[in-house]
């Protein structure tokens, strides 16, 4: 029996459980980073490997998850994404069973793999999904579920990884080597059933989204073999510039998010033990999820630039509040940033890609690719950490949401006049 395509709204609701997926198993970095820099006695540049890593498979995956996307389609590709991220994410219990840093990186680099897959496939399909003009809104909405997961992944699973207290390097260094290597051992494996159970549901969706019917989607204007280059793609300024600010837009989220728990931690920025600061990274994710489904709704109404900017202004002045204070009012505002973090991805990513027709699947590579931001921020706010402490290492971040003020005022007007612009028509189903 031929079964008719899911209607557009169904298919997206499928869609948000992807980006409900990928969001909260990006923020379990997070939880992460404090718990193995204690296991494995790192400073913070070295603890930062594991974004450098994570968002590195962004950079180095994302041309052949475009290639995959080209040739085996959107569904195709999703389902795929999910059993690479679901291998990645059963090889973190031989990495906790060692315990091995380098193969907790290596487990990490498959699973974004995974996530990057899913990035290149899903976040141009959920554009297409409906009328161009509504793209913004769509995406901000799928992001809004995206943020549902970085704000309950840490909150229900952040606890079982930092269930016990770690000790401190002078408590671990009064132990003989065997104790070491047995303590290490144990705080190790605390991730080993909560990244099981994970990979077992990715894999339960990705079987889920093959028996799903799901439309298949192009541009009207996009042949079957397009003849462009990435030279081509980059000659649209707008798009040129919103490569770097998603660049830095990542790299600012990911670093905060990633310095949360340690930042909340220290004595006159909260105080708070790490299993309960862990916690309060809900709040930051949280804060995203609201501005998501608020901004949806705004960006029906409000010009995505003025609002951008708008965002990107806020951001900045809660973290010079941050930088400058200290206590409650140091902690909130650093933790509100995340309600202002919010659409800028989605509503960066719509921006550059309008009216590039047939340059789209290349240019959202382009853009996923520059995801690899998460990679190195953060490395360079921890870098800037051990020699002037979290709290004025936070000025990585501020220049990165000066930097998106700027593309939103400037940066992305070249957009509306650019000569050669490429008309884009509503997406067809086929067949």
């Amino acid at each position: 029996m031929n079964r008719k395509p899911l209607s557009n709204f169904a298919a997206i609701a499928v869609l948000t459980l992807i980006f409900f997926t990928w969001g909260g198993l990006t923020s379990l970095n997070d939880v992460l980073i404090p718990h193995l820099k204690a296991v494995f006695e790192m400073n913070y540049a070295r603890s930062m490997l594991i974004q450098s890593t994570f968002f590195g498979a962004y950079f180095l995956m994302s041309l052949p998850s475009g290639a995959v996307v080209a040739r085996a389609g959107y569904k195709a590709s999703i389902a795929i994404g999910l059993v690479v991220a679901a291998v990645g994410a059963a090889l973190f219990y031989p990495a906790a069973a060692l315990p091995s840093y380098p193969l907790f990186l290596g487990a990490l680099f498959v699973l974004a793999s995974g996530l990057t897959l899913l990035q290149v496939a899903a976040n141009p399909y959920i554009g297409l999904l409906g009328d161009p003009a509504g793209a913004a809104s769509r995406m901000n909405l799928a992001q809004a579920l995206n943020s549902l997961g970085t704000t309950l992944f840490p909150w229900l699973i952040g606890p079982l990884i930092l269930s016990t207290a770690v000790l401190g390097a002078s408590e671990i260094a009064s132990m003989d080597i065997a104790g070491q290597l047995a303590y290490r051992a144990q705080q190790a494996q605390s991730v080993q059933v909560p990244y099981l159970l994970l990979g077992g549901g990715l894999l339960l969706l990705a079987v889920f989204v093959l028996a799903m019917r799901l439309p298949t989607l192009r541009d009207a204007s996009l042949p079957a073999e397009t003849p462009h280059g990435f030279a081509e793609v980059l000659r649209h300024r707008h798009l040129r510039w919103g490569v770097v600010a998603i660049f830095v837009y990542v790299g600012a989220e990911v670093a905060i998010g990633s310095f949360l728990i340690n930042y909340l931690s220290g004595p006159t920025t909260g105080g708070l033990t790490e299993a309960v600061a862990s916690r309060y990274l809900a709040f930051y994710w949280g804060g995203a999820m609201v501005g998501r489904f608020a901004g949806a709704a705004l960006l029906q109404r409000v010009d995505a630039r003025r609002l951008l900017a708008l965002f990107a202004v806020a951001a900045a002045v809660l973290l010079a509040t941050t930088m400058s204070t200290r206590d409650q009012l140091a902690m909130w505002s650093v933790i509100a940033i995340g309600l202002f973090n919010s659409i800028m991805f989605p509503t960066i990513f719509a921006i550059a890609i309008e009216r590039l027709g047939p340059l789209t699947s290349k240019a959202s590579s382009l853009l996923v690719m520059a995801i690899v931001g998460g990679a190195v921020v953060p490395w360079v706010q921890g870098w800037l950490a051990d020699r002037i402490g979290i709290q004025h290492a936070f000025v990585v971040p501020l220049a990165c949401y000066a930097f998106i003020v700027w593309y939103a005022v400037r940066g992305s007007r070249a957009a509306a006049s650019a000569r050669g612009a490429v008309s884009v028509q509503p997406a067809e189903p086929l067949g």
